[in-house]
Formats: structure tokens, C-alpha cells, sequence
């Protein structure tokens, strides 16, 4: 079986407030085109279709038109599920007469999680959909009181779809999480993606999935495999912010054998705009060659120039963001390697504490900090769904 493997459209996204929908609509069709040249047997898309849970509408267009190029126009099924950008509910909605279609989308976990069964030369393949769910709603859904973290939650998930897995069929699970080795903290792909939850508790141990021949993940926007090569993220198809100006951006194709071992191959998408940084003196880069590429531009320049951004933009329209690094260089030490776009709010908290009192956070205050943040962040993601 030949399948397709992508996730973290993010449709809708704005970058430094900058629209990217004619951008992912440019990704999308060069995704298309491959379809129509490879002819995969299933395309997966692990989550994060849209970038927020009320997508802007040129969003909702845009979904629409490559859904229906895919499973109207080149006949090819797509197995689907929510991230924790999506709203489950309006991705939920109307999933079971979709799926005479051949679109298999799953927007709410149920409890009693059945496999989509698609069928190749071989015999079955069975799909375990997982969409993102908070741990409290694990929790209420398999009334088991212990389920406090994103690791207990998917150790749940998966002693459930062992009960039914069998063992003589090969079997996929998709899922949209943060799966690490050994379940230990790293650091995330891209600042992009926000954290799914406060403190580290959002590790998922990789060691879960071992029954499955294959793992399609969700969530992290570069693409790598997480302890074997079973276990992969698609990443983004598009770079989405300053973090990402070196990932190398596509989708994974892949092919399932008869035994269930699987070979992955990369493929790479060519965007319509490069995003990358620019670094120099203005008078430097006002001698560059014009480009609509997205740019980040760090200047060098030890004065203030006036009319930076003005000038910049002659050359780089596109400029999403403009700064002085030799401003940054005159900083404390402390501050000056600590990239404070790229901390969490708890991390934020800490830092923002102790220099208004010029004391360390205490473990107390700290826990007490992150239990409150992580009831907020779970409270907005349901009014998010009402």
C-alpha cells in the first residue's frame, strides 16, 4: 500500500500577521500534482488542518477545494483527525456522510475506537484514529480518575485499541501529540506550534506504540522519527515562523508491505516564497538583489537608522519582522540569552517574577503558578468548541 503522509496545514495561518493562504494554497497543489503522478493508495493528515478553531473563510475555501480534488476528482480515500489548533466539533460535524466519500475524519475521541479498514493486494490495513484530546477528557471518557497527564492519557488510548488490535492485520495509528523518547522533556521543533500543556507533562513515551507498524504524528512542524523510523512527523508543509527558516519542508510517502515493515521516503515541496533571515548593515542590504522572499532582518548597524523598516521593504516587501541585533548585544547577559518569544507562559511567569522581586520562583508558588495556567489553557480550549 502506498500512502501519503502529511499534517499541520495550519490553513488559515497568519505570520506576523502576514496571510499564508495563497502560499498554502500554492503547497497544496504541488501536493495535488503528486497524487495525480504517484497515485497513493490513502493520504493521511495527522491534525492541525486549520491554524485556529474559527478559520477565516478564504480557509474554509481552500479545505474544501483540495478535499474534493482528492477524494472527487483523483478518487483517493483520506484518513483525518483534529489537533489542538482544530475545533473537534466542526471537524466532527457531518464526518459520517463524508465518509461514503472516502473522507474518514475523526474530530472527537470516542471511547470506543473502532479501526477505519481500508484494503490493498495484500489484504487489510487497519487505521487507528487518535485525535487530540486533553487528558481530563481521557479521563471522563474511561472514568479512570488516575489519567492526570498526556502520557497516562495515550497509554489509555492504546490498552483500550489493544483489546480489538489484531495481530495478523497490519495496523496504523494516527495521532497529534508530542511523542519523545522514553517520554523525556525536549525541546519543541518550532516556536511556532504552541505547547500542548504546562510543565512538561506533555511528553509521550514512543515506547507506547510499539504494536503498530506505523506511527503518523501530528503536531511537531519538522519532519524526523522519533527512537525508530516506524514513528515519523510530517511536519508542516510551509516554514510558519523564524525557528522553522532551515527545516526542509514536505511530506513523507510511504510503502506498506505485505509484512508491515514500511519504507519512507521525504518528498520536498517548493514554496512559492523562501522564508529565511537577512543579516547585515542597512546600507548592505539595500544593495541586495529585490526578492518577495518572507524575510527576517536583523540589522547590524551599531546607530539607530531612521526609516529602517521603509527602506528594508524597497528591497524585501515581504519583511515580516525588522530588529537592531546591536541593540540586543548592549543587554544584560542574563536577558540576552534568554529569546523570550521562544518561552512558554510558565517560563515567562518565572522570569517576569523574579525580576519584579529579585527572588527565584519557589517550588510552591511555581506548581501553584502551573496548576492554575493549565486549568486556564483547558478552560479556553472548551469555550473554543461552544
Amino acid at each position: 500500500m502506498k500512502i501519503f503522509h502529511t499534517a499541520d496545514w495550519h490553513l488559515g495561518k497568519l505570520v506576523q500577521g502576514v496571510s499564508m493562504t495563497e502560499d498554502q494554497a500554492y503547497i497544496l497543489q504541488q501536493f495535488i500534482n503528486e497524487i495525480k503522478i504517484e497515485k497513493p493508495d490513502v493520504i493521511i493528515i495527522a491534525g492541525d488542518l486549520y491554524d485556529r478553531s474559527v478559520p477565516p473563510t478564504e480557509a474554509i475555501q481552500l479545505l474544501n477545494k483540495t478535499l474534493k480534488q482528492i477524494l472527487i476528482d483523483e478518487k483517493t480515500p483520506i484518513v483525518a483527525i483534529a489537533g489542538n489548533h482544530d475545533s473537534a466539533t466542526r471537524l466532527n460535524f457531518g464526518s459520517d456522510l463524508m465518509k461514503a466519500s472516502g473522507l474518514h475524519l475523526v474530530g472527537h475521541l470516542e471511547n470506543d475506537i473502532e479501526p477505519v479498514i481500508l484494503e490493498d493486494e495484500f489484504g487489510e490495513v487497519h487505521f487507528y484514529l487518535v485525535p487530540f484530546a486533553e487528558p481530563s477528557t481521557v479521563r471522563i471518557l474511561f472514568e479512570d480518575d488516575s489519567i492526570t497527564t498526556h502520557e497516562a492519557a495515550m497509554a489509555k488510548i492504546i490498552e483500550h485499541i489493544k483489546g480489538k488490535l489484531d495481530p495478523t492485520k497490519r495496523n496504523i495509528i494516527v495521532g497529534h501529540a508530542f511523542i519523545t523518547k522514553d517520554g523525556m522533556p525536549e525541546l519543541n521543533t518550532s516556536d511556532s506550534e504552541r505547547k500542548l500543556t504546562i510543565g512538561g507533562t506533555e511528553c509521550i513515551n514512543s515506547a507506547l506504540f510499539e504494536p503498530f507498524c506505523y506511527t503518523a504524528l501530528g503536531h511537531l512542524h519538522q519532519a524526523h522519527f522519533v527512537a525508530n523510523e516506524t514513528i515519523q512527523y510530517s511536519g508542516s508543509p510551509l516554514k510558519y515562523s523564524e525557528s522553522e527558516v532551515t527545516h526542509k519542508k514536505g511530506f513523507l510517502m510511504l510503502e506498506l508491505a505485505q509484512d508491515g515493515t514500511v519504507t519512507v521516503e521525504k518528498k520536498l515541496f517548493v514554496p512559492k516564497r523562501e522564508m529565511r533571515i537577512v543579516k547585515g548593515v542597512l546600507d548592505d542590504i539595500l544593495q541586495h538583489q529585490k526578492s518577495d522572499d518572507y524575510v527576517f532582518v536583523k540589522l547590524e548597524d551599531d546607530g539607530y537608522v531612521k526609516g529602517a523598516s521603509e527602506l528594508v521593504r524597497t528591497v524585501y516587501p515581504n519583511a515580516l519582522h525588522i530588529e537592531r541585533v546591536a541593540v540586543f548585544a548592549q543587554m544584560d547577559q542574563q536577558s540576552a540569552t534568554m529569546n523570550r518569544v521562544q518561552m512558554d507562559d510558565s517560563e515567562l511567569f518565572e522570569l517576569f517574577y523574579c525580576e519584579m522581586t529579585g527572588k527565584e520562583l519557589t517550588a510552591d508558588i511555581k506548581e501553584i503558578y502551573t496548576s492554575v495556567l493549565q486549568q486556564l489553557l483547558e478552560n479556553e480550549r472548551e469555550k473554543q468548541e461552544v
